[in-house]
């Protein structure tokens, strides 16, 4: 959920000496979206754990105000249905979740 506590510390980070820091908020539902654009300020949403019609909702919501990025529950079967939705940025944890290890070893001679 939404930290009540987040316009008070984008605020702080407007008037820090790092105005140049860009900031990521996670969502978790659409209502987490509508939370987030009110702050303003934000430059990427990311939309976690979202089905590929939960995603399409929320890209027309953000609606450009900000960059997008889905992540959670993403594969290589459905990255193509992800990226359809509009979003700007795709985060694939089948990547590296999938890796089995080599196990190798090196004798010096």
């Amino acid at each position: 959920p939404v930290n009540r506590k987040c316009p008070a510390c984008c605020e702080d980070l407007s008037q820090s000496k790092y105005k140049d820091l860009k900031i990521e908020i996670e969502a978790r539902s659409l209502d987490d979206i509508k939370k987030i654009l009110s702050i303003g300020g934000i430059q990427r949403i990311l939309i976690d754990n979202f089905t590929v019609e939960q995603t399409l909702e929320a890209v027309k919501a953000v609606a450009g105000q900000c960059e997008t990025e889905s992540s959670g529950g993403i594969t290589l079967e459905t990255i193509r249905s992800y990226a359809e939705c509009g979003v700007d940025f795709i985060s694939v944890g089948a990547l590296t979740h999938q890796i089995k290890s080599l196990d190798l070893s090196l004798k010096a001679v």
